[in-house]
């Protein structure tokens, strides 16, 4: 592969990424965690399937992209009952995070798009977004892969709830790799649900709340996931990233306009937050 196809950002050596900042490609942060997921599925569900659907956009957006490697780990403590999830506290998350885009800005790019997967992580990575837009002379964007795909699993789902190792993300995990998922072990779990919040702070709910799953379940999965299938995950893996890969088209174009500062009088610049 050239250089100037090239979308795997850690791919490229330092002369040829002189020529990646020139073409000035959207440059995609993905992120995830370690935690558990069920019985039947790895540890590695939400960082695995965010980064390849990630690569798949690399691909197809021929030169319009480029993927750096993913952030593995993310807030979840609520977890940590299920032997080997991994645990970063929320300000470590978003100062790791932030030193990266700040250092991929600092070489040049202009556009910078995190590319979630984990849900815990989403309040984090909006903060990471607007915090390397005001510290950084480029711009930084964030979105869940999920809720990209979310209109067409809708058309082919066969469970109610959206949530963990469920039939959305068992259903694309066995599209990108049904060697590593156990279906024999899959199985159904929900949580204590009220009028107006969850113990897993589902979208459904307004009150945000998330207890400890240890609380809850002994299964780790919230959702029904023995009616995932292959062929789902195709449906929903075209959906993201043909989506996504519209997204970067739009954020690649997408005007950096110069700043009018409306003061009459003197200001301190030397003022940092």
């Amino acid at each position: 592969m050239s250089a100037a196809t090239e979308y795997r950002y850690n791919r490229l050596t330092w002369a040829e990424m002189n020529d990646a900042i020139a073409r000035q490609p959207v440059v995609i942060l993905p992120t995830g965690s370690t935690e558990q997921h069920g019985r039947h599925l790895p540890l590695d569900v939400d960082v695995f399937l965010a980064e390849s659907v990630c690569l798949e956009v690399g691909r197809r957006a021929a030169g319009r992209a480029l993927v750096l490697p993913p952030v593995s780990y993310g807030l979840n403590l609520h977890h940590i009952d299920f032997p080997g999830t991994i645990h970063i506290e929320p300000e470590t998350f978003i100062a790791f995070c932030l030193d990266i885009t700040k250092s991929v800005a600092y070489h040049g790019f202009q556009k910078l798009l995190i590319v979630n997967g984990h849900g815990s992580n989403t309040p984090l990575i909006d903060l990471v977004a607007r915090k390397t837009v005001l510290a950084t002379a480029s711009l930084c964007a964030a979105v869940n892969y999920i809720i990209l795909a979310v209109e067409a699993f809708d058309a082919v789902r066969d469970t109610p709830v959206l949530a963990h190792a469920d039939e959305f993300e068992t259903s694309l995990y066995l599209h990108l790799a049904p060697q590593r998922v156990q279906m024999e072990h899959a199985g159904a779990g929900n949580d204590v649900m009220g009028k107006w919040l969850s113990s897993d702070s589902t979208a459904n709910y307004p009150v945000r709340f998330n207890d400890y799953w240890g609380r809850w379940t002994d299964l780790g999965v919230h959702g029904d996931a023995t009616t995932a299938t292959a062929a789902k995950g195709a449906v929903i893996f075209e959906a993201a990233v043909s989506r996504l890969v519209e997204i970067v088209d739009e954020w690649r174009a997408w005007p950096i306009a110069g700043r009018a500062d409306q003061h009459t009088g003197p200001v301190q610049r030397q003022i940092r937050w």
